[in-house]
């Protein structure tokens, strides 16, 4: 049996957002955007295997870093911190990873749940980090956000060395529901890539999306491989939908110490 349009586009985004951790598309592509000024954004992460940057990611505690649950798929051993430079990294801006906290419930980015938290096995009490929501957000249309990463400046390119920004804005859900394919989780916010050139690409995967200084959205999955937007929204996991599970694991990881 033939399978429906509509489950085509579903499993063409599918398979968009497990390459996004393939060697082929490896780090974060910021579109349109620009070099971040400096030891602005300390607080993100590049989150690696031996090969190199494989995610995004963003330190929210001094020994917690959190990124994408479909990021765990490529083997990964350390995160670099405190710097948006990633050549060269002096060894101690490196951090190895203790162990992996994957949302237990998670499948695929389809289902959502698309969220993961690192431990690291030393402290970083000098570092900055970043907060939070304090309780679940419902975000307006239109508000200002940006995203940030290492990676591809334009479909097919290669990872950059220096972090890159954007801004986006926050498309409405309902919006974003007529748009992509039926079946979108619920626990997700659009932003960017839509009536906009700006969003992000393959492999920004586990970046966060920071509204007003929060980082409210991990970055999940965007539409087969093609950053000439603006055709479709760019989707992100809602942090403050999991902010119990969040609490659940830190609290865990401190009574094993």
């Amino acid at each position: 049996m033939s399978s429906s349009p509509r489950c085509e586009r579903r499993d063409s985004l599918l398979n968009t957002a497990i390459a996004f951790t393939t060697d082929s598309s490896r780090g974060s592509e910021i579109i349109d955007g620009e070099k971040a000024p400096e030891n602005s954004m300390l607080y993100m992460a590049s989150v690696q295997n031996k090969g190199g940057h494989v995610c995004g990611g963003f330190l929210v505690s001094e020994d917690f870093v959190m990124t994408a649950a479909h990021c765990e798929k490529d083997n990964l051993t350390r995160v670099v911190l405190g710097t948006h430079n990633i050549k060269n990294v002096d060894e101690g801006k490196i951090r190895y990873i203790e162990k992996m906290y994957k949302h237990e419930s998670y499948q695929d980015v389809w289902t959502g749940k698309d969220i993961m938290l690192l431990k690291v096995t030393e402290l970083n009490k000098k570092l900055q980090t970043t907060p939070l929501p304090r309780s679940e957000i419902h975000l307006g249309d239109n508000t200002k956000c940006y995203v940030a990463g290492w990676g591809f400046i334009k479909t097919g390119g290669r990872v950059v060395d220096e972090l890159r920004v954007v801004d986006v804005s926050v498309i409405n859900p309902r919006v974003c529901r007529e748009i992509l394919p039926p079946g979108l989780p619920n626990n997700v916010i659009c932003a960017g890539g839509y009536k906009t050139k700006k969003g992000f690409c393959q492999g920004d995967s586990g970046g966060p999306l920071v509204c007003g200084g929060t980082a409210v959205g991990i970055v999940s999955f965007n539409w087969e491989k093609n950053c000439s937007y603006p055709h479709l929204p760019n989707v992100y996991t809602d942090v403050s939908k999991y902010l119990p599970w969040i609490k659940t694991i830190l609290k865990r990881s401190k009574r094993s110490e």
